[in-house]
């Protein structure tokens, strides 16, 4: 779906479908070399739904193979602010006993949840756990998450588009921009 099919929805543009290639395909080479030496035991794990945008285009701008596998959690009660309860509605498939981690996420907000997911796996036994997020509020943070790759920081605003949605819409959007207060109020 194009910004334009938004209507009024859509208050702005953050990231133009351009730029967000750009932004990940620099971070993939940047995971690349980081990783060198380490490809046979990197798994990418995506976290559902959101990610699957994300996941998809970073791994294909990736110079080489690299396993993936993905988990569903939920943290949102209902409307826009999380709860700060976890849940796994679907955990991986893959044992992560000596394996390098990446978490591929869409966006950290409060970061409770990718806090609670990397504490998660890492007491599975990998080896290690880093993540990479394409956008990041820090303003919004209430715990710290450290994270190895960002692709963008951006303030705390509801952003939709690129997998992000608002009550499963506009995940098709190919850019990323602002959902206008009269959707979600």
């Amino acid at each position: 779906m194009d910004a334009e099919h938004m209507g009024a929805d859509l208050e702005n543009v953050l990231f133009t479908e351009e730029q967000i290639q750009q932004r990940l395909g620099e971070l993939a080479q940047q995971v690349w070399a980081d990783y060198d030496g380490k490809h046979d035991d990197l798994l990418l794990v995506g976290v559902l739904k959101g990610a699957v945008m994300v996941m998809a285009d970073f791994m294909r701008a990736l110079p080489g193979s690299a396993a993936m596998d993905w988990m569903a959690v939920s943290s949102y009660g209902s409307g826009t602010k999380s709860s700060g309860v976890v849940r796994i509605l679907k955990d991986l498939d893959t044992d992560i006993t000596d394996k390098h981690v990446l978490i591929v996420e869409d966006i950290i907000d409060s970061g409770l949840t990718l806090n609670w997911i990397r504490t998660n796996l890492e007491s599975r036994g990998a080896r290690s756990v880093e993540i990479c997020t394409l956008l990041r509020k820090p303003e919004a943070a209430k715990v710290e998450v450290d994270t190895r790759y960002v692709g963008f920081d951006i303030p705390p605003a509801f952003v939709v588009g690129y997998g992000l949605d608002y009550d499963e819409k506009y995940r098709n959007l190919r850019v990323i921009g602002t959902l206008a207060p009269h959707v979600y109020s």
